[in-house]
């Protein structure tokens, strides 16, 4: 069917009523963190190198335990990750889970380093849950 411009409509109706039906399966929570790095500009940018190649043992079981999607940004020395994880998933529970599968507590190890946290601080520990203020 054709609009006043000459296009096609039909495809566009069908392509939202797909993109609604794909984006309900999916239930999901997001999570909003912060954390400070040392202000140190040789050790902010090996931070930074170090998540180009993030070990495989890591990422697989950050997925292991329900979460879906992690980004990590910064600005200056400043971190904000957001992270998508399954419905079922519990911060306290799968954190404390994640630090026992492989590589993980090695990971946590070489990452402070470069982290402003106390000493033997855990994952959930050093990065700081935000609350959201705003949602359009």
């Amino acid at each position: 069917m054709k609009n006043e411009y000459g296009y096609r409509y039909s495809f566009f109706i069908l392509h939202s009523s797909l993109f609604i039906l794909h984006s309900s399966l999916f239930i999901m929570k997001r999570y909003c963190q912060t954390l400070e790095l040392y202000d140190d500009k040789e050790l902010i940018e090996a931070y930074v190198a170090e998540h180009a190649h993030v070990w495989e043992e890591v990422k697989a079981g950050i997925r292991e335990v329900g979460i879906t999607d992690m980004q990590i940004y910064i600005d200056g020395n400043r971190l904000f990750m957001i992270m998508d994880t399954t419905d079922d998933f519990d911060m306290e529970r799968d954190y404390a889970r994640l630090a026992t599968l492989p590589r993980q507590a090695e990971w946590e190890a070489h990452m402070a380093k470069f982290q402003k946290a106390a000493p033997g601080a855990t994952s959930q520990e050093k990065w700081k849950l935000m609350t959201r203020i705003f949602k359009l």
